[in-house]
């Protein structure tokens, strides 16, 4: 078949470890033989933004600015022991952070269903999609150590050099500090982003935060979200027939586990952090749940939503056979796919990725999957299979329907 051309180029954000393998298998395997790939290229695996001093992370972000839509690889967000290991300048902030903090926008995450994968949760019939905000809290936290006795403030100097204090405590031996902050613009771009997706997909949005304990912080997150509903979006969820309501983050657990699904869960930056990785795992498996980042200025940003996979990697560099699921790093490049279709008006990319995920999911319901799902599939005799072998079976069903 002759490939389909793309005009405007994706931008690709390359990452590390077990991720960087599968990476470039699907790519060879089940892109390059069917699309005439055009994308930006950014290396943001450790070792290169060790060397850019972490200036290719930005550049990605102002790429994807240029041209819209991004597909990115898992990527290590390095800690003490990491630092050590890759021999790094300094322990650099997390690259997605630093990502969402400049696209301005708001990560929903959902689970893949496939048939013979069941949610532990028994009460789940439908897919619970996860709006977590991408700015902020701790992940943009100043945080100190404290030696010994001394007063902590919160001081807050205003344009007229007008100071605000409150006292954060007083110690009387050694201790931590750690100040976060958010912005008001930055919550109302987030709520709007959770009420144009519920609209557009017809379901349900709760938000929880701690109002109770949180007073200032977490109430006014409460606030704009109410504000906005009761002004731009009340009449339109009425005439849909849809629902938005704000409760406590305890008492949204409690009902997400009592409930069947269907829904948008809107959270915090950590809350979403949390509880998305929660939800994937409880429907099944962490790497069966797609991530995009979508920004009210107009920017996508598609990824899987878990980490590197960094035992699986281990394994491979001692050429010891991996069975790593790629499903939801598939899922990414058809996020991308999809919408770089849409916005450049080339159908032919959204019926590609529409035939790549269906591949995906006849395959494992076909009983060919990765360890992690024979495990816990309640199919009949799954057949194991390895990292590269999925794949190829993938591919082999890919033909099939192409056909």
């Amino acid at each position: 078949m002759e490939k389909i051309k793309m005009t405007t180029p994706l931008v690709e954000m390359d990452g590390d470890e077990m991720t960087r393998v599968l990476w470039q298998l699907i790519k060879d395997e089940l892109l390059t033989p069917y699309i005439d790939l055009n994308t930006e290229y950014y290396d943001l695996g450790l070792v290169h933004r060790n060397e850019t001093n972490d200036q290719v992370t930005i550049d990605s972000a102002e790429a994807t600015k240029k041209y819209g839509v991004a597909v990115k690889c898992a990527t290590i967000t390095p800690n003490a022991a990491r630092v050590k290991e890759y021999n790094l300048k300094e322990m650099y902030k997390s690259p997605n952070g630093t990502i969402r903090a400049m696209l301005d926008g708001t990560v929903f995450r959902a689970p893949i269903i496939v048939k013979g994968i069941e949610p532990y949760v028994k009460t789940w019939k439908k897919p619970i999609t996860i709006a977590r905000h991408a700015y902020g809290d701790v992940y943009k936290a100043t945080e100190m150590k404290v030696k010994g006795p001394g007063k902590a403030e919160l001081v807050y100097t205003d344009a007229n050099g007008n100071e605000t204090r409150e006292l954060i405590h007083d110690f009387k031996g050694d201790g931590i500090i750690q100040g976060m902050h958010n912005l008001n613009d930055s919550i109302e771009s987030f709520a709007r982003s959770c009420f144009e997706f519920a609209v557009a997909t017809k379901q349900d949005l709760w938000f929880a935060s701690k109002d109770t304990i949180s007073k200032k912080y977490d109430h006014t997150f409460k606030d704009i979200f109410q504000d906005i509903y009761d002004k731009e979006y009340a009449d339109k969820f009425k005439e849909l027939g849809i629902e938005y309501f704000y409760t406590l983050i305890d008492d949204a657990v409690a009902r997400v586990i009592r409930s069947e699904g269907g829904y948008i869960w809107a959270c915090k930056n950590y809350d979403g952090d949390v509880m998305s990785d929660l939800l994937a795992t409880a429907f099944g498996s962490l790497s069966m749940m797609t991530s995009v980042l979508v920004s009210p200025h107009g920017y996508f940003e598609y990824e899987a939503a878990h980490g590197t996979v960094q035992r699986h990697y281990y394994k491979h560099l001692k050429g010891e056979e991996t069975s790593t699921n790629p499903i939801a790093t598939i899922y990414a490049w058809t996020g991308a796919l999809r919408k770089r279709g849409e916005l450049d008006n080339i159908p032919a990319l959204g019926e590609f990725a529409d035939k790549l995920e269906e591949a995906c999911i006849k395959t494992i319901e076909n009983g060919e999957m990765t360890k992690d799902l024979a495990l816990i599939t309640t199919l009949p005799n799954p057949k194991t299979l390895n990292t590269q072998d999925f794949i190829k079976a993938v591919r082999a069903t890919l033909d099939s329907l192409m056909a």
